[in-house]
């Protein structure tokens, strides 16, 4: 870690010995793809839709909602495509705000990666994993003791070879993209369709303008958190100066239309009456298409399409930590890798701390303030890139952001309202996410003096 006088190189990646030739790349395109996908597609889309028709009963205000979402994670990508490409290490913002900015700056990001930005999503993950199951089968209703096995299970997978790990990533992404487009299909061949309006109106632009549909998007950007997955493990890809801006791209642009589909299929299929209000919205849909039954084996079906996120955020996750152990010393021993190349100490702590926040319940407190701090450090990399342009001109771009500078106008623009919104919502949450950055600061210290030592 340099100082701050000691303005690191931007031009290369020759100074980084544990990165992965391209040549030797062991993740595919189509296995980074899924990584993303998988991390996008959660909960959020299943759930969040009973919440905004409760103001918004316009179908073509929803579907407008979720497209500008759609653009607003794809303006993400592209961004990240261009510094991914450039700097084609693993370690996502932790790598490039430190290479941009200044190593504390990307330490921090870092930080609230590694101690609770992946961790938290992992417990809400399984612990919805749980509660599906449970509520299939009730003899197994014991959503907490599920939620911990499949933890366990999910990282005992990937401490094992990053080919298993990637055909049971693919294997499992695959599996819930079929199942979506099932759900639709069948959507569209055995429901009653419903009365709502698509096409828009003259009222809708009012809608469009209103706070209720302003509050709506602060939700749906969520859903599409994720986007920019597989920047965290891109010395493990196959050529990433080209794959790692594809996976973002292709997987960005594959949620956005299967979201855009599936919520027109709860609006087309179900009364909006039933829907409002409501957090199993899938399962309500579902019960509209296929009946009581089918709507039981539909849950069980979206429960098992969860173990896919779960896998890729466990997949995704430790690489930051490992990172972060090969450039401090402090952290050296969770950089170290079993002999099939795995971080096997970054997967076993944040298995730890996942398991914690699962016992303790503690993620819902957590997730609350997460939003506010992720958003924030996007927002930083996003800007990285007119900072990454001016200050080094000449570096080897092998992919430029399309649509430069509007691009990351776009993205900035509803990130910074977005961030105004959620502080003026919620100050104290807000705090508490500045707070857990700032609690980096004596690690990153302590870690940079030994160091120097």
């Amino acid at each position: 870690m340099t100082s701050s006088n000691d303005t690191p190189s931007l031009d290369s990646t020759s100074d980084f010995p544990n990165i992965v030739p391209p040549s030797q790349g062991k993740i595919s395109l189509l296995t980074a793809i899924c990584i993303v996908v998988a991390n996008m597609i959660g909960t959020g889309v299943f759930t969040s839709l009973g919440f905004q028709v409760i103001d918004i009963q316009s179908g073509f205000a929803i579907l407008f909602l979720w497209l500008i979402g759609g653009i607003f994670a794809l303006s993400g990508a592209l961004c990240y495509g261009e510094l991914g490409a450039a700097m084609p290490r693993s370690g996502g913002e932790y790598h490039y705000l430190s290479k941009i900015y200044h190593p504390l700056l990307g330490f921090l990001s870092g930080w609230v990666s590694v101690t609770v930005g992946f961790a938290a999503p992992i417990a809400a993950t399984a612990m919805a994993f749980g509660k599906y199951i449970s509520s299939v089968f009730p003899i197994f209703n014991y959503p907490t003791l599920i939620a911990l096995i499949a933890v366990i299970l999910v990282s005992f997978i990937h401490s094992q070879t990053l080919k298993i790990g990637s055909i049971f990533q693919q294997s499992f992404t695959v599996l819930k993209v079929i199942l979506i487009l099932i759900f639709i299909l069948c959507g569209f061949s055995f429901a009653n369709p419903q009365p709502i309006q698509f096409l828009p109106n003259i009222n809708d632009f009012s809608i469009i303008l209103s706070s209720s549909f302003a509050i709506s998007l602060v939700y749906v950007t969520y859903s599409y958190s994720g986007w920019n997955a597989a920047v965290y493990l891109a010395s493990e890809l196959q050529e990433p100066e080209k794959n790692l801006p594809r996976s973002l791209l292709i997987g960005t642009l594959i949620v956005t239309i299967l979201y855009l589909l599936l919520n027109f299929i709860f609006l087309y299929t179900t009364p909006l009456n039933q829907l409002a209000g409501q957090l199993e919205i899938g399962y309500i849909a579902a019960q509209q298409i296929f009946g009581n039954f089918g709507a039981k084996l539909m849950g069980l079906l979206i429960g098992f399409g969860l173990i896919s996120s779960i896998s890729s955020m466990v997949l995704t996750g430790p690489r930051v930590t490992q990172v972060i152990g090969e450039d401090i010393p402090l952290f050296k021993i969770l950089s170290r890798k079993n002999k099939h190349g795995i971080p096997y100490y970054a997967i076993c702590f944040q298995l730890a701390i996942v398991m914690i926040l699962i016992i303790t319940a503690s993620f819902e407190a957590v997730i609350t303030y997460l939003g506010f701090t992720l958003t924030l450090c996007s927002v930083i990399t996003v800007l990285g890139v007119f900072v990454y342009r001016w200050r080094c001109p000449d570096a080897p771009r092998p992919y430029q952001t399309w649509g430069y500078p509007i691009t990351p106008i776009i993205f900035l623009g509803i990130s910074l309202w977005m961030l105004i919104f959620i502080f003026q919502d919620k100050p104290l949450e807000s705090l508490a996410g500045l707070g857990t950055i700032a609690l980096g600061l004596p690690f990153y210290f302590i870690g940079v003096h030994k160091k120097l030592v």
